[in-house]
């Protein structure tokens, strides 16, 4: 009697490892916990891999779908697994967590991500190839840059406002203002910091080159890409967005319901609070890709700039421009660009999903020939 339960024991797990076609991975750098699911979604299997073993443990299963939160090294995980006939189902991490019950563990991490799977709703994460992130790579490459070259212009008019020395608006005169200050001899500088300020003017324009020197190769790069030529065409989306804007979505947005999700994606819509027949709309959700989002809204602002000067200079205004000064008269400022850059998204979406410019080609050689550092060329 004993052998015979043994023997069905044996038998119903051979045929659970057979039915277990859905693989859930916590990711971390150097451990992966792992839960293995049959074809109704029970946990059959629970594994705590090492980087060697996860790499190992796919060679010898007939795994058909591997799930995963969006997270650091999600997007080369899923690529490696593509590449193996593995199809990859990456969720936003911020959904997952609803699903999380009781204590956090990777095991319970690893759970949650089988019952998140399963929610129609909750739509995935589509995988970027390798020259995407390298793309997103060089704009936190030059966001990084263009942070330290902030705090060393501040950390400079902080020492000479110490010493009476009141530098000029504007972070590229502030800078020229300095440096003729620390020619001087007879400024105010005192002679024991002027080698320390000296350094840091050094730093800043060799941060000022390595920039220039990046925004030369986005514009390689966007001569090359249709999708940026296209995005060139709209007003107040510049070399940055568009680039940035390919970076995130490969140039198609057909994976988009509408441009109204487009929209949202960034976090530009409006906050819901409604319940019953009481319906408010709030502040934007903020939600999303931060870095886009604000690219999106510096373009809003140049745009309402440009079109309140050429409002002033008696010039006449196309209809999108005219539709913010409108909105701008009504309400505020920020609330103007806040819906001007909801409306460029959606334009942004237009145009990649049709392939077709917005109706500005004569400036884009201007816009991709950018010429913000090139005086540190």
């Amino acid at each position: 009697m004993l052998k015979s339960v043994v023997g069905w024991s044996t038998r119903e797990q051979e045929e659970s490892e057979m039915n277990a076609t859905t693989v859930a991975v916590d990711l971390a750098k150097n451990v992966f916990q792992l839960a293995v699911a049959d074809a109704s979604w029970k946990v059959v299997e629970s594994h705590r891999l090492t980087r060697t073993q996860f790499e190992r443990f796919f060679a010898n299963r007939d795994v058909r779908l591997v799930i995963m939160e969006a997270c650091g090294s999600a997007h080369h995980w899923a690529r490696w697994l593509n590449s193996r006939q593995i199809e990859v189902k990456l969720l936003p991490a911020a959904y997952v967590r609803a699903y999380l019950r009781r204590n956090k563990t990777d095991a319970a991490d690893a759970s949650a991500l089988l019952e998140a799977a399963r929610c129609a709703e909750i739509v995935p994460v589509r995988v970027k190839s390798v020259e995407q992130q390298a793309l997103q790579g060089l704009h936190r490459v030059r966001s990084l840059w263009m942070g330290n070259r902030t705090a060393r212009i501040n950390t400079l008019r902080g020492l000479c406002r110490e010493f009476g020395l009141a530098l000029p608006q504007g972070a590229r005169t502030g800078v020229e203002a300095t440096a003729r200050a620390l020619a001087d001899p007879n400024s105010p500088l005192p002679a024991l910091i002027r080698g320390s300020m000296k350094l840091l003017v050094e730093e800043i324009r060799l941060l000022e080159a390595r920039i220039a020197q990046l925004e030369r190769e986005l514009s390689a790069l966007a001569r090359q890409s249709p999708a940026c030529t296209t995005l060139l065409s709209i007003p107040g989306i510049g070399l940055l967005t568009a680039t940035a804007m390919v970076a995130a979505t490969g140039g198609e947005v057909s994976h988009f319901r509408d441009a109204r999700h487009f929209a949202s994606w960034f976090g530009l819509t409006p906050r819901e609070y409604s319940s019953g027949g009481h319906r408010v709309l709030g502040r934007i959700s903020k939600r999303g890709d931060r870095y886009l989002r604000m690219l999106l809204t510096h373009g809003a602002r140049s745009v309402l700039r440009a079109a309140t000067v050429a409002r002033r200079a008696g010039r006449s205004l196309d209809g999108l421009r005219l539709w913010a000064t409108q909105i701008e008269a009504r309400s505020n400022h920020n609330k103007a660009a806040c819906a001007l850059a909801n409306k460029l998204s959606r334009i942004c979406y237009a145009t990649l999903r049709d392939g077709v410019p917005y109706g500005e080609p004569r400036r884009q050689g201007r816009k991709i020939d950018r010429t913000a550092f090139a005086i540190a060329a």
